[in-house]
């Protein structure tokens, strides 16, 4: 891995899937790509997860991200869109194994604290952080690709501590 690592953030959706390309390089960051893989509501669910499924399989193609981090899935009121996502994020991780890239779930709260430091921010406090902390003159669109982008942050920022827990030292 070195001093160079790239993270694909997924933010898991049927209808929509963001996604973003960080890149760390030593102690900064920057954004590789982002974006948003769309379906419509018209396109049956098998289809949806193909488009998605092909997507991303090009992404990893494309850029060879040494890493998957995705959000874990909370229940909700609406059980069908927690369903939809629960499939969206199968195929993200279905993608990463097939082709090698290990997968890291972050809770929301983790998200938050990596990014902003609170655990309760507000999206709009994620969004102005994620600005600051890749450079950028703007604030990523849409939401769903800025969400994938606080993702691969989230891992660039926490990985150091995995790595120690995976060597027992913290």
């Amino acid at each position: 891995m070195g001093n160079r690592l790239l993270v694909l953030g997924v933010d898991s959706g049927l209808a929509n899937t963001g996604y973003g390309l960080v890149r760390a390089v030593n102690s900064k960051f920057e954004m590789v790509d982002k974006g948003n893989i769309q379906t419509t509501a018209k396109t049956p669910s098998p289809e949806r997860l193909k488009i998605i499924s092909g997507a991303l399989d090009s992404l990893v193609e494309q850029y060879q991200p040494q890493a998957l981090a995705i959000e874990e899935l909370f229940f909700s009121k609406n059980v069908t869109s927690a369903l939809a996502v629960g499939e969206a994020r199968g195929i993200a991780k279905l993608v990463a194994a097939n082709n090698g890239i290990p997968v890291f779930d972050y809770k929301p709260a983790e998200i938050k604290m990596a990014i902003v430091g609170y655990g309760a921010a507000t999206k709009r406090q994620i969004q102005e952080m994620i600005k600051v902390v890749l450079n950028l003159d703007f604030i990523p669109q849409p939401d769903h690709a800025a969400d994938a982008l606080a993702l691969a942050i989230c891992h660039l920022r926490s990985r150091k501590t995995l790595e120690l827990r995976e060597k027992h030292i913290v």
